[in-house]
């Protein structure tokens, strides 16, 4: 049995031509970079269709209550959260893939290691007070991790 590669998917692509875009917006900031990346970062939000908007709304608003220190900026054209550069967190709308939920997603810097196996992203439909208590959790153990 064999198969062939079909290469990446349009959406894949995109998010290629996104991230190679933030670089070049990056490079070009002047000296308020922070501020200017999170003006983008909520930019993007703006943009997402309604429900991935709100819920992303939330998610930065809980992200940026939960650890101040970290930067929004925008990763692969999703919006991300970062220590001294490297990306602890991610939001990845159910829109972009055409998936049935929105995820939050950590990267190995995050740290997040829990004996021999552990999630590094979590699916997001409707987050409950609860699930927002959780995910702060999860955002100051990484700022402190990274």
């Amino acid at each position: 049995m064999t198969t062939t590669f079909e290469g990446f998917t349009a959406e894949e692509r995109a998010a290629m031509k996104d991230h190679a875009a933030e670089l070049k917006t990056a490079a070009r900031r002047g000296a308020n970079k922070a501020a200017e990346a999170e003006q983008e970062v909520l930019a993007k939000i703006a943009e997402f269709p309604g429900p991935d908007r709100e819920l992303a709304e939330r998610i930065h608003a809980i992200v940026t209550a939960a650890a101040p220190s970290l930067t929004p900026r925008l990763w692969y054209g999703q919006p991300a959260y970062a220590k001294d550069g490297k990306v602890l967190c991610f939001f990845q709308p159910a829109s972009k893939f055409k998936t049935r939920y929105a995820t939050l997603g950590f990267s190995d810097v995050a740290g997040l290691d829990d004996g021999a196996m552990w999630p590094t992203s979590y699916a997001l439909t409707t987050p409950t007070a609860a699930d927002a208590d959780r995910i702060a959790e999860l955002i100051k153990q990484a700022a402190q991790n990274a």
